[in-house]
């Protein structure tokens, strides 16, 4: 069977699933645009300010704007965010004190927020490193949430638990809405003071509700993912419970200025016009998702999660075995990507990671995995984490290029 024949035969395969994914995609662009009637957006909302960036009428509109999209409290929306990593270690050192407790619920936690929490890299620049006290619920087979393991380890001492909606480089399941109001409710069973805080990254938009709904206080994300709209050049989000972003936001800044400051250097527009894409454009990515979880499983590779199941974020896992199909994977879709298709990834060191990593996606937006991309540390299991497309057909073309080259 040639690489067309594959793909059609998938893709008939899979299309009664988009329904689905279209149900929520209007779901989602109504409740964007209902936030946008609510606080009468105008023209005046995107100039600018320069300096201190005081009086921003368009900065306070787009945080107003979040708030309700997310259900917060507040929320604080910048450029001034460098990466999700960033907006999650704002809320840690902004609303943990020496002494206190955080427990991670789902396992380890992304490889980049280890060096944040202070298990590996500078202990001094971490958590650990300024007397936080750390502590994490093991998943089951490395693989399912231990509800019975959270409900036996939080206690009155545990001041914050972190819940990463996402995988992140391992294979377990990425946790729908579902699963976080559970951990939630287990949470607060045992320490209503608890602050139920969760890194929302691949998330947004990918289904009806989003956590702080489900009982969550913090969420955070970044703008070059789902909430972006893939036109975002740079930054991030923080939303929930007033008090825990107004924290976080002293972290960002200083005490005293929190979310009152920061000019935005004429980005406003485009993160409005970004959020107001954002279930399209996210909808297009869980499509091609979608598409590939079947292409993979049809030729033979164990891909995650399947075709059938509900989707909670973008990423879908291949799992190879060995690095060499690894490496063609990410080589391959990068020939398929409209910027520097002409480069070869190879793996490398990066900056937050202890494994060489190899990444593949000539994107508009440098990092951006909201557009089409993939990536995986060359270690055991060697899976590749693909994600994004910022539209289905682009997802589909570079499909037919990867197959065509495994199938060889």
């Amino acid at each position: 069977m040639n690489k067309n024949e594959i793909i059609k035969q998938a893709e008939e395969k899979v299309k009664k699933y988009f329904e689905l994914v279209d149900e929520i995609k209007e779901y989602n662009q109504e409740k964007v645009l209902k936030a946008f009637y609510d606080n009468k957006i105008g023209l005046e909302h995107f100039s600018t300010v320069s300096g201190y960036g005081h009086d921003d009428i368009g900065r306070e509109a787009l945080d107003k704007v979040f708030a309700d999209v997310f259900k917060a409290e507040k929320a604080i929306v910048r450029n001034h965010f460098v990466s999700g990593t960033h907006t999650l270690a704002c809320c840690l050192f902004g609303n943990l004190r020496y002494g206190e407790k955080l427990i991670s619920v789902v396992g380890t936690p992304y490889d980049t927020m280890e060096e944040v929490i202070g298990t590996r890299g500078d202990k001094r620049a971490s958590l650990i490193g300024h007397g936080i006290l750390y502590d994490e619920v093991p998943l089951i087979n490395e693989m399912d949430v231990d509800f019975e393991g959270i409900k036996n380890k939080v206690d009155e001492k545990t001041n914050m638990v972190l819940i990463q909606r996402s995988r992140g480089y391992s294979l377990r399941k990425s946790l729908n809405i579902e699963t976080i109001k559970k951990i939630v409710e287990i949470v607060k069973s045992k320490n209503p003071n608890c602050i139920c805080f969760v890194d929302n990254c691949y998330g947004e938009f990918v289904e009806k509700l989003e956590p702080l709904e489900v009982g969550a206080d913090l969420i955070a994300g970044s703008l070059i993912k789902n909430p972006g709209g893939g036109i975002v050049e740079a930054g991030g989000y923080i939303a929930g419970k007033e008090e825990y972003v107004d924290q976080a936001a002293y972290r960002l800044t200083a005490p005293g200025i929190g979310s009152e400051g920061g000019a935005m250097l004429n980005q406003s527009r485009l993160i409005f016009q970004g959020i107001f894409m954002a279930p399209s454009i996210v909808s297009e990515a869980v499509k091609g998702a979608i598409l590939a979880s079947q292409v993979f499983e049809d030729i033979g590779f164990i891909s995650t999660p399947k075709p059938h199941e509900i989707r909670t974020d973008l990423i879908q896992t291949i799992k190879f075995g060995k690095p060499e199909p690894l490496i063609e994977f990410c080589k391959t879709l990068q020939t398929y990507s409209p910027i520097e298709s002409y480069l070869t990834p190879i793996p490398d060191e990066v900056p937050g990671y202890d494994d060489k990593l190899i990444m593949a996606g000539g994107s508009f937006i440098e990092g951006s995995t909201l557009e089409l991309s993939a990536d995986g540390p060359v270690r055991p299991p060697y899976a590749v984490y693909m994600q994004g497309g910022l539209n289905y057909a682009h997802v589909k073309i570079a499909l037919k290029g990867i197959v065509e080259k495994l199938i060889k």
